[in-house]
C-alpha cells in the first residue's frame, strides 16, 4: 500500500512540474500582441518595450541568484505556490495601471516569480531526470505560451481591451497557487542512496560562486544562453508589430502568425522528448541552430505572407530544443561540482537575453525600420553557431588533454 502511495505522489509531482512550466509560459506571450493597443494607451514610444524588460530580468536575476537558499529553507512546493501568486497579483497590477511608470515597477515581481519556478525547477530537473524529461518540461513552457498570444489576441480583439488579457491569465495564476498550496506535502521527497552511500547530484555541492566564476566554460554557457534567450525573445516580442505596422498584416492574422510561432516551439519540444536517445546531444543542437538561420532567412526575405508564416513556423520547430539542451550539456560543459551554480548562473543569462535582445532590436527599429528585426534574428543565430562551435571544440580539447595526463600518471 505505500508503494502505491509513493507511485500515486511520484506521478502527482511530475504532473505538477508540468504545470508550473505552462504557468511559467502563460505570462510571456502577453506584451507582444498587447504592446500596440498598450502603447497607445499610455502615449509610449516604441521601444519604451525596455524599460518593462529591464525591471522583470532585475527581479528575475535576484530570484535566481536567491534560487538556492530559498529552495533549501522552503522547499519546492511553497516556493512554487509564493511564485504563482506573485506573478498573478503583478498581472492583476498590470490590468489595473493607471500609468506606464506602474507597470514598468510590477515588472520587477513578475520577473521575480518566473525567475524562482525557473531555477529551481531546472536544477531539480536536472538533478533528477534525463534529458528527454527535460525537454518535456520546457515543451510545457512552450504550451503556455502557446496559448497567451492567443489569449490576448482574444483580449484585444473581441473583448476590446488588452488589460482583460492580463486577468485572465493572473486569474489561472492565482488558481495554480491554490493548486501548490494543496500539494505541499508531494514535494517532501527523501534522498536517495545507493546501498550505505548517499547518492551525490548537482543540488548537493555547496561549491561558492567565487570557484565557480573562475571557469571559462561557465561563462562559455552563459554568452550562449544570453544569445539565444535574445533571439527567442526578439522574435516573441516583435513578430505582431513587424507584421501588423510594417507589413499591413489584419490584426487577427498577425495574432495566429505570432501563436504559431510559439505552437510550433511547443511541437518541437515535444518531439525532441522521444528521439533525443537516438541522436547526440551536438547534432540536436548543430541542426536546430542551422533551421532557425534557414527559418529567419524566410521570415527576412518575406516574398508573401506564406513564406513568413513558414519561416516564423520553421524557426519555432527549429529552435525549440537548444534551451532544454543546452541545459542538459551543463555537466559536460563544467565538472559535476559547478554544475548547479552555473545553471543558476544560465538562469540569469538568460534573463539579461530576454530583456536587453527585444530592448536592442526594438532601439534598432526605432531608428531605422521595423524590417530591420528579421536581420536582427538572422545575426543573432548565426553568433549562436559560432560561439556553440567555439564551446564544443574547447571541451573536446579540453578532455583531449586530460587523457594523456591520466596515462602518464598511471606510468608513473
Amino acid at each position: 500500500m505505500a508503494d502505491i502511495r509513493k507511485l500515486i505522489s511520484g506521478k502527482a509531482l511530475i504532473l505538477l512540474t508540468f504545470v508550473a512550466f505552462i504557468a511559467l509560459g502563460l505570462p510571456d506571450g502577453l506584451l507582444g500582441v498587447a504592446w500596440p493597443s498598450l502603447r497607445s494607451d499610455f502615449s509610449i514610444s516604441l521601444d519604451s518595450m525596455g524599460m518593462i524588460m529591464v525591471t522583470a530580468t532585475a527581479g528575475y536575476m535576484t530570484a535566481s541568484f536567491l534560487n538556492g537558499k530559498i529552495v533549501s529553507r522552503f522547499g519546492v512546493g511553497r516556493l512554487l505556490a509564493a511564485s504563482c501568486a506573485l506573478t498573478g497579483l503583478t498581472l492583476f497590477g498590470y490590468s489595473v495601471s493607471p500609468a506606464w511608470w506602474l507597470m514598468v515597477c510590477l515588472g520587477f515581481f513578475a520577473g521575480m516569480g518566473a525567475g524562482a519556478i525557473d531555477a529551481g525547477l531546472n536544477t531539480y530537473v536536472a538533478a533528477n531526470y534525463n534529458e528527454g524529461f527535460m525537454q518535456w518540461l520546457h515543451a510545457s513552457y512552450g504550451i503556455g505560451i502557446t496559448f497567451s498570444p492567443l489569449i490576448m489576441t482574444f483580449a484585444v480583439n473581441t473583448l476590446q481591451s488588452w488589460r482583460l488579457g492580463y486577468d485572465i491569465v493572473g486569474g489561472f495564476q492565482i488558481f495554480l497557487a491554490l493548486c501548490f498550496v494543496i500539494s505541499l506535502p508531494l514535494w517532501k521527497t527523501e534522498k536517495k542512496k545507493d546501498g550505505e552511500q548517499e547518492v551525490q547530484k548537482l543540488t548537493d555541492y555547496k561549491t561558492s560562486y567565487w570557484e565557480t566564476f573562475k571557469q571559462p566554460m561557465v561563462w562559455m554557457g552563459f554568452l550562449l544562453y544570453v544569445i539565444y534567450c535574445a533571439a527567442e525573445v526578439s522574435l516573441g516580442a516583435w513578430a505582431y508589430t513587424l507584421l501588423t505596422e510594417s507589413r499591413h498584416v489584419p490584426s487577427t492574422i498577425a495574432g495566429m502568425l505570432t501563436g504559431s510561432y510559439w505552437a510550433f516551439f511547443t511541437v518541437g519540444r515535444f518531439s525532441a522528448g522521444l528521439y533525443t536517445r537516438k541522436i547526440s546531444l551536438h547534432t540536436l543542437i548543430y541542426s536546430s541552430i542551422l533551421t532557425a538561420i534557414l527559418g529567419t532567412a524566410l521570415f527576412w526575405w518575406n516574398p508573401s505572407e506564406i513564406v513568413s508564416l513558414i519561416g516564423i513556423g520553421l524557426t519555432g520547430l527549429a529552435i525549440a530544443p537548444i534551451f532544454p539542451g543546452l541545459m542538459s550539456g551543463t555537466s559536460e560543459r563544467v565538472q559535476p561540482k559547478f554544475a548547479a551554480n552555473a545553471i543558476g548562473m544560465q538562469m540569469s543569462a538568460a534573463a539579461i537575453g530576454s530583456s536587453f535582445g527585444p530592448a536592442i532590436v526594438g532601439i534598432l527599429a526605432k531608428n531605422t525600420s521595423l524590417e530591420i528585426i528579421p536581420v536582427c534574428l538572422f545575426v543573432l543565430f548565426v553568433s549562436l553557431l559560432i560561439v556553440y562551435t567555439c564551446t564544443v571544440v574547447s571541451v573536446r580539447q579540453s578532455k583531449n588533454s586530460v587523457v594523456p595526463e591520466l596515462e602518464s600518471a598511471k606510468a608513473d
